[in-house]
């Protein structure tokens, strides 16, 4: 097996491959190919299989032949497999995945490392796709219905009006009196919808910007949440992962879900890396399983996304179950994320640009309230001043006045508009001229009123 690795790992990359060479590209169905044409890794991973059948990690781990075949595969090129979204044999590839990465799963960890390969593209390429939708822009009049916009849009592509069509006629359609429809067929037919139909289209759909409950409304609706969402009780959220986390897809799913919309506080935008694209195609891939999010409510003033679930009856778990609630509802990188693409905007990572404006999680004070012309979400340090100068200079006297837009002004500005009647004379030469005027005109009708005596 070293011979083998070796040769591999000697090989020439190609140029700008990762580091590790043959490693850095394979997909784990190409891996298995590669370590199945070797014997000794092969029958090494036939007992590590053998080893996880009906086991849990300590037992598997506690038997020298397991631990040792585990050792060995961790240096093979099931490794570092990852899959692609969408691939052909992607379930396939997935299994594989997890054959050897549960065994290296430290028990029931509370986040898991995605399995798919990174997101390197950014809502930017979206954006420029976008184009092909004239008239359709998402930062157009705020009048506009943009979540219908997005509808009409998927009904100009034959692809996504065809796959749309099928998720809404087979969610909506009811079995018996007591069954309201199929919601294992519903959960299909959504995967296909977004799994097949370009982001471009489903993106427009699912993160639209509203200014009325209208459009709130129909935003919600996106996905049929009467079938695929919504059911007669909700469950435990930690039963809720605990049998997605039984499904290699679902389980996959969730893992990337955390691991690209994981709060971040160390970056700019609250997500890893800060990239909102990997963040909104990773919540786009739990939409037909059982984890399926969508909003809570017709809100919008305010974004929240839920699982169908809550943490009652959680015992002594109410904690974790609370924690695991939170990264949807009240995730910072998700709601900036969707905030970000409903308002047509990207993230510019140039050091260049000091008057980026950024989205942090909400303070505990409350700010003043701003108008839709104007982000209302919190900047860091003085961007604030220098975002809220820039939006007063654009839409001048529509704006409502606030302690941050006085910055804004002059102050020669803040005398002559605020208060009309009172003008302010600065001569920069003359400090000790203007003083003594100031003492001597008090005195002037006096010495007028003697001359005419």
């Amino acid at each position: 097996l070293d011979e083998f690795l070796h040769s591999l790992a000697g090989s020439p990359s190609p140029a700008g491959q990762d580091p590790h060479g043959w490693r850095a590209g394979v997909d784990c169905v190409r891996a298995n190919e590669l370590c199945a044409a070797e014997p000794s890794c092969s029958s090494r991973y036939r007992t590590l299989r053998q080893c996880l059948a009906g086991r849990d990690r300590n037992t598997m781990l506690a038997n020298k032949e397991c631990q040792a075949a585990l050792e060995v595969l961790q240096e093979s090129p099931l490794y570092d497999c990852r899959c692609k979204r969408g691939m052909k044999k992607e379930l396939q590839c997935l299994q594989i995945y997890w054959s050897i990465h549960l065994g290296l799963a430290e028990g029931e960890e509370f986040y898991e490392a995605s399995p798919y390969e990174p997101v390197t593209s950014r809502l930017s390429d979206i954006f420029r796709l976008a184009s092909i939708f004239s008239g359709m822009d998402p930062a157009a009049s705020s009048k506009s219905n943009h979540c219908l916009d997005a509808a009409k849009a998927c009904n100009l592509n034959d692809n996504c009006k065809r796959l749309r069509s099928g998720y809404i006629s087979t969610c909506s359609r009811e079995i018996s009196a007591s069954e309201r429809c199929s919601r294992r067929k519903c959960h299909k037919a959504l995967r296909q919808f977004f799994d097949r139909v370009p982001s471009e289209y489903t993106y427009r759909l699912l993160f639209c910007r509203c200014t009325d409950q209208a459009c709130a409304e129909r935003r919600r609706q996106t996905i049929v949440p009467s079938c695929s969402y919504e059911d007669k009780e909700k469950p435990n959220c930690l039963d809720l992962r605990g049998a997605c986390r039984g499904d290699h897809l679902c389980r996959s799913r969730l893992a990337d879900f955390h691991t690209n919309c994981q709060a971040s506080f160390q970056s700019l935008t609250s997500c890893p890396g800060d990239n909102y694209q990997a963040c909104l195609g990773s919540y786009a891939g739990l939409i037909g399983f059982d984890m399926t999010p969508n909003y809570v409510d017709a809100s919008t003033t305010s974004i929240t996304i839920s699982p169908w679930c809550s943490c009652k009856g959680s015992g002594n778990l109410e904690e974790e179950c609370e924690k695991f609630l939170r990264d949807f509802t009240e995730n910072p990188c998700l709601r900036n994320a969707i905030q970000a693409f409903g308002n047509g905007t990207d993230v510019n990572l140039s050091p260049k640009s000091p008057s980026l404006a950024v989205t942090l999680p909400p303070k505990t004070d409350k700010s003043p309230v701003l108008t839709d012309d104007i982000n209302d979400s919190n900047t860091i340090y003085d961007t604030s001043i220098i975002t809220t100068c820039t939006s007063v200079q654009e839409h001048g006297s529509k704006l409502n006045k606030s302690k941050e837009q006085s910055l804004c002004y002059s102050e020669t500005q803040l005398t002559t508009d605020i208060m009309p009647d009172q003008k302010t004379f600065v001569d920069q030469k003359g400090g000790s001229s203007l003083h003594w005027a100031g003492w001597i005109l008090p005195f002037v009708p006096t010495l007028l009123l003697l001359l005419a005596l």
